[in-house]
């Protein structure tokens, strides 16, 4: 009840940071809309009409109802997202997985698109002030520098932006209103059949609809930012956005009527309508726009990984919260792939019309894949079947439209984001699938059948002692369990005698600060072997080597357990004893006999792993006194080995 109580909360601050964060995108889109729909086609009415209407209908259909009004209310403890809403309905429906993985890849892909084609279009500009003007190195520095601010979280980047980002709706709303002003003629353009008019009987009718999808692009980036937020906050600010959009649209088409029969070459609609004296001033403050339109991209970006860890669609990288709320997060590995990746789309394409091409196409998919998941949601949520049924079939047409005229688009660009796409999703179909592959060798056993052999072990001085205070991490979460793995470990890979066994498992909670343990000992012999259950909330580092600390304290405190060194001569001196952690990392045996697929699996998993934070890093352990244990990962071992024996 709290997490809906604070997505529901509606504030001046919450809104003005949600002007900051979340309207980049879908805000800055008139900078290059009407240009890519107008292209090299000779200006006509049906053209103009057509344009807007399609333009309206679309922000009204696909933005407005589908996502601000509908699918906002599917949040999972105040987070928004393809994958949030991939958790509330994947139990009930394995294949449910497919269109997970489709959507958050393509929508990971687009944030490699958009923030070049937003910069790159404000920048370009300039050059109807500085003709000659070189912009490929101001767009790199501007995206550098937005790339540099994540570290500083969302909340003061929207606090910063948010000023900026009403100034730059208020400007586009003047310069619209300006022009309408002079030909309200335009607005008969709500009117859907000129639309219909132009996609039916105009011969590129069809795939202008590939142009006319870039103006709502953002629209899952609502979505995405749910959690950085709140619903409400995100619903009252989308009412002032779509009036400033929709008036700048109109405005641009009315400016466009007064150039009827004319070729638009290289003039841009949008800076078109600017007074001359306003051009400077409006360019700067285009771009400024456009640095917030890669904001709400790249914040997507990292609720997008944040969750796919959680659902094991991805590798275990560091994620840092540099400010007070849930949502809001920074993820260094994701934030500088993205730079790279950006970069490379400004060097490769270089010109905003050239990216044009390119953009448009995956985020279709992931709408596609965000309608199925919706509808399932809606069905177990218990909703009427037959709008079930309608919505899933209205929002599929539009989407399938879309996705079809934007087709057209692949060979000139769209290959591109559907390349970073498919490797991606590559990506999280290997983990995900490794992770089923290794959940089958997992097995656990009781811990209390092998306490009177630790007990033995820890009496036996025929064995060299190995620590006084041994510490295992497991992944066994029940209490009453260990890992035979573990076992395995303590007893047969070398036996590891020591005074007290101890055995550490970390749980995740969703609550942001939960700082809590239980310890399980045995009755009999208490201070022998201990089991830690650690709950740590999801924003509290796991500094595990500190919190151990803590409890070890704590129990000495409590006469739980004695930490004074074994050994006579420092027992003496009450010296405390040494402790030593073993963290379990498993290798791909080459003893695993595994069909082809499942063996490509794993070795792509085990080389990308070798990249990702090791697992005493990600708990924070003390690397002086942990021991890194290798233990075989044997899945499916090699049968029927035909060997002969010779006699002499």
């Amino acid at each position: 009840m709290e997490s809906k109580h604070k997505v529901d909360k509606v504030t001046a601050a919450g809104v003005l940071v949600a002007f900051g964060i979340i309207y980049g995108d879908i805000g800055t889109s008139p900078l290059y809309v009407m240009q890519a729909i107008i292209m090299n086609e000779r200006i006509t009415e049906e053209i103009i009409y057509g344009a807007i209407s399609c333009i309206f209908w679309t922000l009204t259909l696909q933005t407005t109802i589908k996502y601000v009004i509908l699918i906002l209310r599917a949040d999972n403890r105040g987070e928004g997202g393809i994958f949030a809403l991939y958790a509330l309905v994947r139990k009930h429906a394995k294949w449910l997985t497919v269109p997970a993985i489709i959507g958050g890849s393509t929508l990971l892909a687009d944030g490699i698109i958009t923030p070049p084609i937003s910069v790159s279009s404000a920048v370009e500009g300039l050059q109807l002030i500085y003709p000659n003007i070189q912009t490929i190195p101001i767009v790199i520095s501007i995206l550098t520098l937005i790339f540099v601010i994540q570290a500083f979280g969302t909340k003061v980047v929207g606090r910063a932006f948010g000023p900026l980002m009403v100034t730059w709706f208020v400007m586009l709303g003047v310069l619209g209103l300006n022009q309408i002003l002079i030909h309200p003629e335009i607005l008969k353009a709500l009117n859907p059949v000129y639309g219909f008019n132009l996609i039916t009987g105009h011969p590129e009718g069809f795939w202008i609809l590939g142009a006319v999808f870039l103006c709502t692009t953002g629209a899952e980036a609502l979505y995405s930012d749910l959690g950085h937020c709140g619903r409400e906050n995100i619903r009252i600010s989308w009412i002032f956005v779509k009036i400033c959009l929709l008036l700048n649209y109109f405005g641009q088409g009315a400016w466009l009527i007064t150039e009827m029969g004319n070729l638009l070459a290289a003039r841009k609609p949008f800076y078109e309508i600017m007074p001359e004296w306003w051009l400077l001033p409006g360019v700067v403050i285009a771009t400024l726009a456009a640095i917030i339109a890669s904001q709400a991209v790249i914040t997507g970006s990292f609720t997008l990984i944040s969750e796919a860890i959680r659902l094991n669609f991805w590798p275990k990288v560091r994620l840092n919260y540099p400010s007070d709320q849930k949502g809001q997060l920074y993820v260094p590995s994701i934030n500088w792939l993205l730079w790279l990746g950006c970069s490379g789309v400004v060097l490769y394409f270089r010109q905003s019309s050239n990216m044009e091409a390119a953009y448009g196409l995956a985020i279709t998919l992931t709408m596609i894949m965000t309608t199925i998941l919706f509808s399932y949601y809606l069905y177990l949520k218990r909703v009427n079947l037959w709008i079930v049924i309608a919505f899933m079939l209205l929002y599929l047409c539009i989407e399938g439209m879309f996705l079809g005229a934007n087709l057209a688009k692949f060979l000139h660009g769209g290959w591109f984001t559907i390349m970073v796409g498919t490797i991606v999703a590559g990506l999280m179909t290997v983990w995900l699938r490794a992770f089923y592959i290794k959940l089958r060798l997992t097995e656990y056993t009781k811990l209390e059948k092998y306490l009177p052999a630790l007990h033995e072990l820890s009496r036996d001085i025929s064995i060299p002692k190995y620590t006084t205070h041994l510490v295992f991490m497991t992944n066994a979460s029940r209490a009453t369990e260990i890992e035979t793995k573990v076992i395995y470990s303590i007893f047969q890979k070398r036996p590891k005698r020591a005074d007290v066994y101890w055995f550490i498992h970390v749980d995740i909670t969703d609550d942001p600060y939960t700082m809590e343990y239980k310890v399980l000992s045995d009755d009999d012999n208490n201070d022998n072997v201990i089991k830690i259950n650690f709950r740590l909330g999801f924003r509290v580092d796991q500094r595990i080597n500190m919190f151990f600390r803590k409890v070890v304290e704590d129990m000495v405190m409590n006469k739980e357990v004695d930490i004074t060194s074994r050994y006579e001569s420092l027992s003496k001196q009450n010296i405390t004893g040494d402790f030593r952690f073993v963290v379990l990392e498993r290798f791909l045996s080459f003893e695993n006999d595994l069909p082809l697929f499942e063996q490509l699996v794993m070795k792509t998993y085990f080389f990308v792993k070798d990249f990702t934070t090791p697992e005493d890093k990600w708990f924070g352990l003390d690397s002086s006194s942990v021991k890194i244990e290798k233990v075989p990962l044997i899945i499916r071992p090699v049968e029927n080995v035909k060997l002969r024996r010779v006699y002499t």
